[in-house]
């Protein structure tokens, strides 16, 4: 791959970690940035170079362009992979990237902007025949009136969204009109300070929805391809828990046909790199929420039921290579399910940061363990609780939770805690077990409901 000899990976912990192996697996050179705080991540121990480009706070480093870019540029790194979160989806960076003379791994700026704002996605998912949720069919004006009209056409109740929002953020649902215009105004408020972005839109709340995702794979030249789907249902705030692949009670059939819907609008704009549908499934119909324009915390379980290695796609693609796979080669074979490990307390969910004294990730037949810890390492409190992620994977579903059960019994962490036992209550459940639960369900059974 001569037009990547070294990229620089602006990111931090599991996933810079994650896309160091793909490289050094296609003989790249690699980059690491890092924060004052971050100088002792394995990532950063690992890689060919690295630059230290701020203290803690990521607006300071990890948000920081000039100084991501200054890195790649007394480096001479050729290209710049940003993982997921801090920069991925901000399409100003991945345009500064371009104008300073480099790759940016992920889809062009344009394409970010289209399908990253949610109200323009929503409308290029509706020219191509994907249902959306019924919603106000754009971001709402400043009559207060024609707002109150808009949600009783709708029907209560409903839910705000940001349309520059994700991961769980910029919304607030209402289940009563007195209600909506303070509503509306608090979102914008928050909306603008979190995303600089105060357009906010309504949508119909369903009530007890599936979130299911697709995951797309395209190249330069036009070459699309779907590789299934995952159930990310499990959920606390709006935030996912536990993920697995393909989701329970989904049809060869309905997959096909998502898929293809999906291959569609992505071939419509252009889109290159990995990307993600995002649905919410309720009552046998698929309604498009969002779409995510980088690669998934939860990828491996994709990559494990398929066999196609996302990262090194990435990097492949940005590389100006084709698909190395048709939409014929993709087979999804057996289940996988990721469990999302985080420094916290399982119960309250209170941030555990501090030093790893004991360490001890489990393995056996279909386990992986995706995580930047070691022993002797200090998980710092300036970042995301996150610090790895437990993936199973077996011939049936049945085999995956049994493993995934063993696997969680055997994980030994200490000086920290973290959120096993969460995970091992939840594989326990017999509503889990049986499959197809709501996004309400977690927070139901944790009485947060």
């Amino acid at each position: 791959m001569p037009m990547l000899e070294k990229i620089l990976i602006a990111n931090r912990g599991e996933i810079a970690l994650r896309i160091l192996r793909a490289c050094r697996e296609l003989g790249i050179k690699t980059v690491a940035v890092h924060s004052t705080a971050d100088a002792n991540l394995k990532h950063v121990l690992l890689a060919d170079e690295s630059v230290c480009i701020g203290p803690p706070p990521s607006a300071l480093s990890y948000l920081n362009m000039p100084a991501i870019i200054s890195a790649a540029e007394v480096t001479d790194a050729v290209a710049i992979h940003p993982g997921y979160g801090f920069l991925s989806e901000n399409a100003d960076f991945a345009e500064r990237v371009e104008q300073s003379g480099f790759i940016f791994i992920g889809p062009k700026a344009e394409t970010i902007r289209l399908m990253g704002d949610k109200v323009s996605a929503i409308r290029v998912m509706k020219q191509h025949q994907v249902l959306c949720v019924p919603g106000s069919d754009g971001s709402l004006g400043d009559d207060p009136d024609e707002n109150l009209r808009i949600a009783r056409d709708i029907g209560y109740p409903v839910i705000i969204k940001a349309s520059g929002g994700g991961g769980g953020r910029g919304m607030r649902v209402v289940h009563a009109e007195g209600a909506l215009l303070s509503a509306i105004a608090v979102t914008r408020t928050e909306a603008l300070a979190a995303f600089g972005n105060d357009a906010v839109y309504l949508e119909k709340f369903l009530e007890r929805p599936r979130h299911i995702e697709f995951q797309i794979l395209a190249d330069n030249y036009g070459n699309v391809i779907s590789l299934g789907e995952r159930d990310c249902s499990m959920q606390r705030r709006h935030q996912k828990v536990l993920e697995e692949a393909p989701a329970p009670g989904i049809s060869v059939k309905q997959r096909r046909q998502m898929g293809e819907r999906c291959v569609e609008a992505c071939r419509a704009v252009g889109y290159r790199s990995a990307g993600t549908m995002e649905f919410l499934y309720q009552d046998g119909e698929f309604y498009f929420i969002e779409m995510n324009t980088r690669i998934q915390v939860e990828h491996p379980v994709t990559e494990l039921v398929t066999g196609i290695d996302l990262v090194k796609a990435q990097l492949q693609i940005a590389a100006g290579e084709r698909l190395a796979y048709t939409q014929a080669d993709v087979q999804v074979r057996g289940h996988a399910i990721e469990c999302r490990i985080n420094a916290e307390d399982a119960r309250t969910f209170m941030p555990s940061p501090g030093p790893i004294k004991l360490w001890h990730p489990p393995g056996g037949p279909g386990i992986r363990v995706d995580s930047h810890l070691y022993l002797g390492y200090s998980v710092p409190p300036h970042y995301d609780s996150l610090i790895g992620k437990l993936i199973a994977h077996g011939d049936t579903r049945e085999t995956a939770i049994a493993r995934m059960r063993n696997a969680l019994s055997e994980f030994v962490v200490e000086g920290i805690k973290t959120n096993a036992a969460l995970h091992q209550e939840i594989l326990a459940h017999a509503a889990f077990q049986a499959g197809g639960l709501d996004i309400h369900y977690l927070e139901r059974r944790l009485g947060l409901k």
